[in-house]
């Protein structure tokens, strides 16, 4: 064969019985089989075994032929190159030229850190005002956040999952609760918790009992979740130097919170719990714990009344613990209703749930360590 024929299509008709090529504008007749093996039989194309192919149809069958073959006959042949004045039909495509590489990110807070901060300014004066000027106006401002977070919690609940914690005996109940414990201790506790917990479960006896175990467990939790963890910084208020351990309660948890932050931002690589709060890093809980390790042997020796530094250094890795775990729990609550945020009340914060999150779980804890160390007061 010569190069023309290399890789040549067959021509678009079929030889007739006369072996006298194609008719033109007829209909192209199969091999002389039967008609029932005609409908199962392909007919082969026929290539001559001369040097040139018999061509008829013009240029267009050429093309439509060279569309349906294209390559070699045999797999250990190599295929020629185009003949000339030739269009290859199927052109190596050109590579693209490469991109420039998408400048690196910078790192988000993910939060307005500047009415963050203001808030939180704002927040701490009130706190240290009312705790140092009246001891009970600070009972009254845990009230309110206790009374403002039950709020949040509930109608999370009711948005999210249809839950109807009967928020009326919660926030009397959660007011009461914490004024017992500054009042009567632990036992005024324990009393108003019983007490506010059959409220619960009276009050919403007056709907229809469709979903009323759901109902009223959700209320249970939210009492003990919310107002009756809040009454251990009243259980601490009311000791002598109640407001100093109150405030050293206060700047463990922030700087805890405040040493997660900044070194988890800076330095985080690898994950704490992912499938809870992707945020959170290992790196980030080291400098929690250093950093309220450092400001409780701060506080316990030069605040709290016969507290030595080595008490200190206890009781901020016990805070950063319980601060990270009650982070965590929040997440977890807020990750089943499908939300970010449990209100919009603080901007730059959130709601005051998302500001009690790890204060919650960490009032018992400084509670019982500064009644280990010092005693009650």
């Amino acid at each position: 064969m010569n190069d023309s024929s290399w890789g040549a299509p067959p021509h678009t008709g079929y030889w007739g019985p006369s072996d006298q090529g194609p008719v033109q504008g007829a209909a192209p007749a199969g091999p002389a089989y039967d008609a029932p093996e005609a409908q199962h039989t392909r007919p082969m194309p026929i290539v001559p075994d001369g040097t040139a192919v018999h061509r008829h149809g013009g240029d267009q069958d050429d093309d439509r032929g060279a569309a349906r073959l294209s390559g070699p006959l045999f797999r250990d042949e190599t295929p020629q190159a185009p003949a000339h004045g030739t269009v290859q039909q199927n052109p190596e495509p050109m590579p693209d030229a490469p991109q420039p590489a998408p400048p690196p990110q910078k790192k988000s807070a993910g939060r307005d850190l500047g009415a963050a901060i203001g808030v939180g300014v704002g927040l701490g004066v009130v706190i240290i005002a009312s705790l140092f000027v009246v001891k009970a106006a600070f009972v009254g401002v845990v009230a309110v956040a206790v009374v403002v977070g039950l709020w949040e919690l509930t109608s999370r609940l009711q948005e999210r999952k249809g839950i109807k914690a009967p928020l009326v005996p919660l926030a009397i109940g959660g007011a009461a609760m914490v004024v017992a414990g500054y009042v009567r201790g632990a036992e005024g506790a324990w009393v108003a918790m019983a007490l506010t917990a059959l409220a619960v479960l009276v009050w919403r006896m007056t709907e229809p009992p469709e979903g009323y175990l759901r109902d009223v467990t959700a209320g249970v939790f939210a009492a003990f979740y919310v107002p009756f963890l809040a009454t251990f910084v009243a259980l601490m208020l009311a000791a002598d130097d109640g407001p100093w351990r109150v405030l050293t309660f206060l700047l463990l948890t922030v700087v805890s919170d405040t040493g997660a932050y900044a070194v988890g931002w800076r330095f985080g690589r690898h994950k704490l719990a992912p499938r809870i709060s992707p945020g959170k890093t290992r790196e980030g809980l080291v400098g929690a714990v250093t950093f309220a390790m450092v400001a409780g042997a701060l506080c316990m020796q030069f605040l709290i009344e016969d507290g030595v530094w080595w008490q200190g250094l206890l009781l901020g890795l016990a805070v950063a613990a319980s601060a990270t775990l009650g982070d965590l729990g929040e997440s977890m609550i807020k990750r089943d209703l499908g939300i970010k945020d449990m209100g919009t009340l603080l901007p730059g914060h959130g709601g005051i749930m998302d500001r009690l999150d790890s204060l919650l779980p960490t009032a018992p804890v400084v509670w019982l360590l500064m009644v280990l160390f010092v005693g009650t007061g």
